[in-house]
């Protein structure tokens, strides 16, 4: 088994090991001069080689026995979700994770992520490549999708949710829905969301008496912030505003490592998690920025090869699910950074510190990689 390692892909080992290098400098930098959180290297660097560990463990095992075992997979997802509503510990307005020993804590949000992936994959993969049927395909997906993206709503975590309507979404296209459906989803998608904002505008204020009383009121003092900028209070905009005049100061070189004015002055929320790419954008300009963009660009485009190289349908359904869910996850949390899109606690993929999300990422790659590894006969389950 150990021998299929051989065949890994060597560009995306280097790629997280730059991640690795990339996530320690700025988490640590975005922490040093943080009054109550501090993050040292040591502690970055372990949670990095124990999701290696995981990685390569992923990578080595058959992603077709995961395909096989969905249902199960989905059921021990859902559960998961339900009890952390109920005994979960709450997190920045969010009852979301579960406390675990030494301090730690797991989100299963970020796994049902994975799971939704390889659960969406046994579905589809039914269909063999066929044209995907309304009836048969395209209502049972979105069903399975539509019951975790209701739990993890009302935790409340929009973002996560969120994440599971893209993956629905890119494995739809792929697994080769038709055109007439697309095109049809599309105008009336476009008339529900003119609609959606006409109304939001009209009744905006009893929607937010109304969210308020159930604790939700901040998901319209981000969409606000996003959708009138100019007209929101200034402590609702203070995240969106300090990232952008942050980046913008970082200009082309940046003011160097550990020597971001903003980030260093505390100024910008939550630097070491969701505005890490303010960190970069600080201290290493915009040749920093792009030089992180390019290196995302460059993983996706080795995943994409791996599905357009996989022998197995299943396979390839599951790393365009991977590369949804990454390529979502790297604009949503670069835009909301520069104000092209909304607030959200959506995290930067390998370099925002956070041990569920990265070992989730480090696992999603692993499944990728084990599409690549495993490209040989069906596997006996037991």
């Amino acid at each position: 088994m150990l021998a299929k390692l051989k065949n890994i892909d060597i560009p995306i080992v280097v790629i997280l090991l730059a991640f690795m290098v990339i996530s320690t400098m700025m988490v640590y930098s975005a922490s040093v001069d943080h009054p109550s959180i501090v993050i040292s290297v040591t502690k970055i660097l372990v949670l990095y080689g124990v999701c290696l560990i995981a990685f390569l463990a992923c990578s080595i095992f058959d992603f077709r026995v995961l395909i096989r075992i969905a249902p199960y997979l989905y059921g021990i997802g859902i559960l998961s979700l339900i009890a952390v509503y109920f005994f979960g510990k709450k997190i920045h307005g969010a009852r979301g994770w579960f406390e675990l020993p030494g301090g730690l804590t797991f989100q299963p949000a970020e796994l049902m992520k994975l799971i939704l992936i390889i659960c969406v994959t046994a579905l589809l993969a039914r269909r063999g490549g066929d044209l995907l049927q309304i009836k048969n395909d395209i209502i049972p997906v979105g069903a399975a999708v539509v019951l975790p993206f209701i739990l993890v709503l009302i935790q409340p975590d929009l973002g996560n949710a969120i994440i599971f309507v893209i993956i629905l979404l890119g494995m739809l296209w792929i697994g080769n829905i038709k055109y007439s459906h697309v095109l049809l989803s599309v105008v009336i998608l476009a008339g529900a969301g003119f609609l959606i904002l006409t109304l939001y505008k009209q009744f905006h204020q009893p929607l937010y008496d109304l969210l308020k009383g159930y604790g939700f009121s901040h998901w319209l003092d981000r969409i606000d912030t996003f959708l009138y900028p100019t007209e929101v209070a200034a402590d609702d905009s203070y995240q969106v505003n300090n990232a952008i005049r942050a980046i913008g100061s970082g200009g082309l070189e940046g003011e160097g490592f550990l020597k971001g004015t903003s980030v260093h002055s505390n100024f910008i929320p939550f630097a070491y998690s969701d505005s890490i790419f303010v960190v970069v954008g600080e201290e290493f300009g915009f040749r920093g920025s792009a030089v992180l963009l390019l290196i995302y660009f460059l993983l996706i485009y080795r995943m994409i090869l791996i599905s357009i190289q996989s022998t197995h349908l299943g396979g390839a359904y599951i790393v365009v699910g991977v590369v949804s869910m990454f390529v979502f996850q790297i604009f949503e949390n670069v835009g909301m950074m520069i104000g092209i899109m909304p607030l959200t606690g959506i995290t930067l993929p390998f370099v925002s510190y956070g041990g569920t999300s990265l070992m989730i990422n480090m696992l999603s790659i692993g499944l990728v990689m084990s599409v690549k590894l495993h490209q040989d006969r069906e596997p006996e389950l037991f």
